[in-house]
């Protein structure tokens, strides 16, 4: 099994000095205990998955901790939300840095216990699957590669990569293990194959405004409970929505959020798509690239455990940008285009929305389906291998 050394590490490792407990939050299989394990190699660990050790930390949490009195890195702890009290308790006793790591798959779960029992006592960081520039460090994957698809079938879950495992066997196993566990402990799923449709029919709607009512009605449930599934999806880490960029500029923007998946091999997955001529050829091509880029950058942002959010433009004539980055010192409008050839008509959404924002605009980008970096007037062209590490480059 190949070693893939991950971004988050020194942040994990400098928020363990600053708080006596640090979360990290991201979906199942992304990597959470390993990363965990390594920056803490010396620390207890216990995995809250196991029957006899959650039955243990549920009915008598005082004595499952005194078993650590320095601390122990806990693995999944939304089996258990309770212990957060306990631990609460704890730390305020004894509030050594970096006694305790925690992580889990579901944030509503960690989040609400969190805001009740651990506020101002732990860091929250999210490992989301593997960047590109985690990959390309690891010798996995050429920055300068033309070679997109393949990475668009493959995602970034690291069992794939670290284990040479055929992306739609890992995949299938993924969500089939995800609908039946994860899913039926959150809610009373009785519309499982409702539920599955609703999934696949996102994977559809990548890259779009979502529209909650035309979803319901052609899964046949109603609007509330494709909120609620959304909800689900989201706390997840399955898929996660990029909302409009708000402000009164004298138009009329569109309010809907647009739809991504935190990995896009499983959208492909889910799609059907399970060969690069397939992907090649199929007229969601364009969305999925969208999402690889787009969701590139967020890894990027976690990694280095920022929260700031991600936006879109587009207003009720159509005109769009994919995505926006909102700073103190102004916006960062970024193009995704999945053409592998730069050319003039690519340039054209840029220069209509800079111009309307005007000095707001710190700056441009065009992210490509190519493998070369180009400087253009006012606007850096970025292959998309490099995209989330340069992008983020700009943020201060």
């Amino acid at each position: 099994m190949k070693n893939i050394a991950r971004q988050a590490l020194g942040v994990l490792l400098q928020r363990a000095t600053l708080y006596p407990v640090v979360t990290v939050l991201g979906p199942r299989q992304s990597g959470k205990t390993t990363l965990c394990r390594m920056a803490f190699p010396d620390k207890p660990y216990v995995n809250l998955e196991q029957p006899d050790v959650r039955e243990f930390a549920q009915q008598d949490p005082k004595a499952f901790l005194a078993q650590f009195p320095d601390g122990a890195v806990l693995d999944e702890i939304q089996n258990v939300p309770s212990l957060l009290s306990w631990i609460q308790v704890l730390t305020d006793a004894d509030p050594r840095k970096g006694r305790f790591v925690l992580t889990g798959s579901h944030q509503l779960q960690v989040s609400a216990q969190i805001t009740q029992s651990l506020a101002g006592r732990t860091a929250v960081l999210e490992l989301l699957p593997l960047s590109l520039s985690e990959l390309a460090a690891a010798g996995m994957f050429d920055p300068e590669s033309a070679d997109v698809n393949r990475w668009m079938l493959h995602g970034g879950y690291p069992r794939i990569h670290a284990q040479d495992m055929p992306p739609e066997v890992m995949l299938s196993d993924y969500f089939a293990t995800y609908v039946e566990r994860d899913v039926r402990q959150l809610i009373n799923l009785r519309h499982l194959r409702e539920f599955g449709q609703c999934v696949r029919l996102l994977a559809g709607r990548t890259g779009q405004l979502l529209n909650q009512t035309s979803l319901g009605n052609e899964v046949g449930v109603s609007s509330n409970t494709i909120t609620q599934w959304l909800s689900i999806l989201e706390a997840s880490f399955l898929v996660f929505s990029l909302a409009p960029w708000s402000v009164n500029i004298g138009k009329r923007l569109v309010k809907s959020p647009k739809i991504y998946f935190h990995d896009v091999g499983l959208a492909c997955w889910l799609l059907g798509i399970k060969t690069v001529e397939q992907l090649q050829h199929h007229p969601l091509r364009g969305a999925l690239f969208e999402n690889l880029v787009v969701l590139d950058v967020l890894k990027s942002l976690r990694n280095q455990g920022l929260r700031d959010p991600l936006y879109f433009f587009r207003d009720s004539n159509g005109l769009e940008i994919d995505l926006l980055l909102d700073h103190a010192d102004g916006l960062q409008l970024v193009e995704i285009k999945a053409s592998q050839t730069v050319s003039a008509p690519l340039f054209k959404s840029l220069r209509t929305v800079s111009t309307l924002l005007n000095d707001r605009v710190k700056s441009q980008h065009l992210i490509y389906g190519g493998a070369e970096r180009q400087d253009r007037t006012g606007v850096q062209v970025l292959p998309y291998g490099q995209a989330g590490t340069l992008i983020l480059a700009h943020v201060p």
